[in-house]
This record gives structure tokens, sequence and C-alpha cells, in this order.
């Protein structure tokens, strides 16, 4: 079963003209709009502060959970998570509750997004430890399988490297049988994707089609190893949707998205989906010849609902959700 068709993400909150006590209330009318336009998955960033691909290290960042509580309170069916939750920041059997809590708060439709962590000066920042590459890709393979036993286990005991957990109990269990399903963030050839196939429900990668192709047929390769069928794994994108009724309004909001965003022109073609309505259905398209099964967008400006919409009904109707 497909994890997500279409998803939506948010990852700025800043909004020019919104105080503070109303960005909450701004935050849930854009899920409400992707939701209802078609939208079937909701996602955020998990970070403390904001990160530089994105805007600037003072501008506004919420926690991801507790920000997902409150989007599942105003929604009612789309899918929700983090994508994705750096493995550094919590503890992977309070993780393990935290999600759990998120889907009986939503009625079954939290997601556990997990990735090995990267942003360094934010560890620093916040006073997490930012062990080597090696290390994280180590603690990733550990929290995955402390939370799939939380998630499946009346008590769950574990002893590794970097975590242990005795007797942990994960009560009132999950909603979603089985619990939530599990999604690894990244496109590691050597240890992310092999990780995918090991354990995940689902993976989310970057890039145009060609980077696309390349890694889900290195993610088969790591499948066909194990016995694993790769069609149990749902496989998404992360990028920006770009929907204007020209393609040379496409290309002015595209300018504007590059400047927000400090992205240069070729890493900005790799990520977004930009131009005119034919345009964007024929670059879709194209991602999901690549072998994807869903894609999730952002868009520049989550306060112009109609944007949200617009583009919500276009995939909707031409691709189903």
């Amino acid at each position: 079963m497909t994890l997500t068709r279409f998803g939506f993400q948010l990852p700025s909150f800043t909004y020019p003209g919104v105080a503070d006590d109303q960005l909450f209330d701004v935050i849930c009318e854009a899920a409400k709009t992707a939701e209802n336009s078609g939208f079937d998955s909701l996602w955020v960033m998990d970070h403390l502060h904001q990160i530089p691909s994105v805007g600037l290290q003072s501008e506004p960042m919420l926690e991801a959970y507790a920000l997902l509580a409150g989007i599942a309170a105003r929604t009612s069916s789309a899918k929700i998570g983090a994508l994705v939750t750096g493995v550094t920041y919590r503890n992977p059997a309070f993780l393990a509750k935290a999600v759990t809590t998120l889907d009986i708060i939503s009625g079954g439709r939290a997601v556990l997004g997990l990735g090995a962590a990267w942003f360094e000066g934010e560890h620093d920042a916040y006073g997490f430890s930012f062990p080597g590459v090696g290390e994280r890709m180590d603690r990733l393979e550990e929290t995955v399988q402390i939370c799939r036993a939380m998630f499946t286990q009346d008590e769950t005991s574990f002893s590794g490297l970097h975590y242990q957990v005795a007797s942990a109990l994960n009560r009132p269990r999950p909603v979603s049988p089985g619990g939530p399903p599990i999604l690894i963030g990244g496109g590691g050839e050597q240890r992310t994707l092999k990780l995918v196939a090991k354990y995940a429900d689902a993976c989310n990668v970057f890039g145009d089609a060609h980077t696309v192709r390349h890694k889900l047929n290195i993610l088969d390769a790591h499948c066909e190893r194990i016995n694993r069928d790769p069609a149990e794994i749902t496989k998404t994108r992360l990028g920006a949707i770009v929907l204007a009724d020209t393609a040379e309004d496409a290309t002015r909001l595209g300018a504007e998205l590059r400047a927000v965003r400090n992205m240069g022109r070729e890493k900005y073609d790799a990520y977004a989906v930009a131009g005119d309505r034919d345009s964007v259905l024929e670059q879709v398209q194209e991602l999901f010849d690549a072998g994807l099964d869903g894609l999730i967008f952002n868009v520049h400006d989550p306060t112009d609902l109609e944007s949200i919409a617009n583009a919500g009904a276009l995939l909707k109707d031409n691709f189903g959700a």
C-alpha cells in the first residue's frame, strides 16, 4: 500500500505580516487547505532553528512533534509526520512514545520519518553531540529497531552499542496496525538505502528524474540481496512546486524562491517542479516514470491558500491521490 501519493510540506514559518500569536492558525489553514484539495500527507521539518538552504538562522522555527500534534487536531484524513526526525535529538524510546502519542491524537495517521541528522551548527547551538557519520548511521539503525519493537511489542528490551532499553512499556498502543509506518530519508547509497531495504516502509530522496532513477536502482539492488520486494517500500521525493498560469510567471516566482532560499539555479532545477499547468504535469509524470510512488511538495508562500488548492487539485485530478 502506498504511504502517500502527494504530500504537502512546510519548511518555513516566516510569513510576512503574521504575528507570532497568529502563526499556528496560519499553519493550520495551510494544512487544512492542502488536505481538502488532494494532498494526502502533511509534513514539517525537525529542526530547532532554520537551516541555511531555507532561510536565516534567526527565522522562526517550531518544535516538530508539538506542532504535528496541533495539526493533527485540526485535520482529519492526511498522514502526518516529520520529514525527517534527526536521531540525535531524542532518545529512541522517548521518540517511540512521542510518535505513538501522535498516532493516537491523529486517529492512526502518524508516520515516523527518520534520518541520521546533518546540521552540525544546530547541534553545537543546542548542546547535542554530533558524532561522525558512521556513528550517526549506527544510531539510526538502532533507533529504527527500538521504535519498531515498541510499536509492536508489549515490552521492549534492547542492548545496542549506543542505546539500551530495559522492559520499556508503550501504552496505550498505537492505533495503526503494526504501529506508525517508518520512513527513512536520504540517498546515501552504502548505508542509508541499505537500511531502507532492511527496515523501512518508505523512503524519501532528492534530485531530478535521472538522480532519482539512479538512487532507486541502488535501492532495488539492496533489496535483491536480502530477498525483499522493493514494491513493499513507498518511494517519495521532496521538492518545491511552482505552478503558475504562464511559463513567464513561473520563472518570476522561481526567481523569488531561489532568492529567499539562497539557492543556485542548478540546485533549483533539480529540486523544483515549475512551470505552467502542462509543464508541471509533464515533470511530475517524468518523476513517476523514474520509479517514484509519491511526491512531497512545498510552496513558496503557504499563506497563499489559493496556490495550495490549485496545486493539490491539479495533482489529484491528473494522477490520483
